[in-house]
């Protein structure tokens, strides 16, 4: 198949990764193969390149944001704590009616690639924060290829006529935008703060505006600021703006700690600000008495679980949310990465092989 492959010790600025003919994965047990419809391409992956996070593997194929239909399926239940999930999300992870998704199915897979199941985490239903966890695209191969092996308990089943295109950026930039609402402990009609205004704040805002709430957005970038008026925000403003009102609570975008600050120092006594990201510069020194004190928090934001993308493509698909997305073929994926880093698209990039 072909495939675009991280090699850490090959890759340049700009030359991420390279374009190659490498073996289709073989079917393991409690596994999926999947034939490729379309991968999103996420920050994420753009820190895996530029090494922000530190490099596991001497090869790596990235991409966590897959929607794939299933071409064979390994023997089940031996994956380690491994299920099968049926598509009825009112049934308990575990239970042993889950059916096997069969042949030709359209499922999805996320940045959690896996658990182990047992640690002191899995077993208290918190398992985003995994001893143990397998990441897709990062600790194992990913999307960005013709072909992805995916363990069957942790793929999400899709309606057979969802769009791949505009359903794959739903899969991380959705999914842990949304698990930001709920680390944020937003309630109906609260005064919501985002900063930042990418692919994952424009999915949360539809969220926000059926909750009832008031979302106010600042972020750099005009294109960005455009985009989120025209998504319907209560006031928007660049990276320097206050809201003109104290914020219930707040959600962080950028990967900068000065923006976490200034976040916090929008909040009202008791608020909460949680950090979407997975890397993070340094925090810079702020003063306690007048920004952290009166209870205002700070949280920071790990991964996600089966039930928040159960959830949240519920939820996609009652509101209809459809991201605006821009198409990039597999051979373009350094154009792809580069257009994330540069921020010169609106919309979620997304690679169909």
């Amino acid at each position: 198949m072909r495939a675009a492959v991280f090699h850490p010790d090959l890759a340049t600025p700009g030359n991420f990764l390279r374009i190659e003919d490498v073996p289709t994965p073989t079917v393991l047990p409690g596994h999926v193969l999947l034939r490729v419809l379309a991968c999103g391409v996420c920050r994420t992956d753009l820190h895996i390149v530029e090494r922000d996070l530190p490099p596991l593997a001497p090869a790596i194929i990235p991409g966590h944001q897959i929607v794939g239909e299933v071409v064979a399926i390994g023997p089940s239940g031996t994956a380690p704590g491994s299920v099968i999930l049926s598509e009825d999300p009112e049934l308990a992870e575990g239970d042993e009616s889950k059916e096997e998704l069969p042949i030709g199915s359209r499922v999805g897979v996320s940045w959690m690639g896996g658990t182990d199941g047992t640690c002191r985490f899995c077993t208290s239903g918190a398992e985003n924060l995994c001893d143990h966890p397998i990441f897709t695209g990062y600790t194992v191969n990913g999307g960005y290829a013709e072909y992805a092996l995916a363990r069957a308990d942790f793929v999400h089943p899709l309606p057979r006529d969802a769009d791949p295109v505009h359903v794959a950026p739903l899969l991380c930039a959705g999914i842990i935008g949304f698990r930001s609402l709920r680390v944020a402990e937003i309630q109906p009609g609260d005064r919501v703060g985002l900063f930042g205004f990418g692919s994952s704040a424009s999915l949360a805002i539809k969220v926000l505006q059926h909750w009832g709430c008031e979302v106010y957005v600042v972020t750099r970038g005009e294109g960005h600021r455009a985009a989120a008026r025209a998504a319907g925000a209560a006031w928007v403003g660049d990276e320097s703006a206050r809201p003109p009102i104290p914020l219930d609570r707040a959600i962080t975008f950028a990967p900068a700690g000065s923006v976490v600050v200034h976040a916090l120092s929008c909040l009202r006594k008791g608020g909460i600000v949680a950090i979407n990201a997975i890397h993070l510069d340094q925090m810079p020194a702020f003063d306690y008495d007048s920004l952290l004190w009166g209870e205002r928090q700070i949280r920071s934001v790990a991964n996600m679980t089966r039930q928040d993308a159960r959830d949240f493509l519920q939820i996609a698909a009652e509101l209809n949310i459809q991201p605006q997305a821009n198409v990039f073929s597999l051979e373009n994926a350094n154009q792809a990465l580069i257009a994330v880093r540069d921020e010169t698209e609106n919309g979620s990039a997304v690679i169909v092989p």
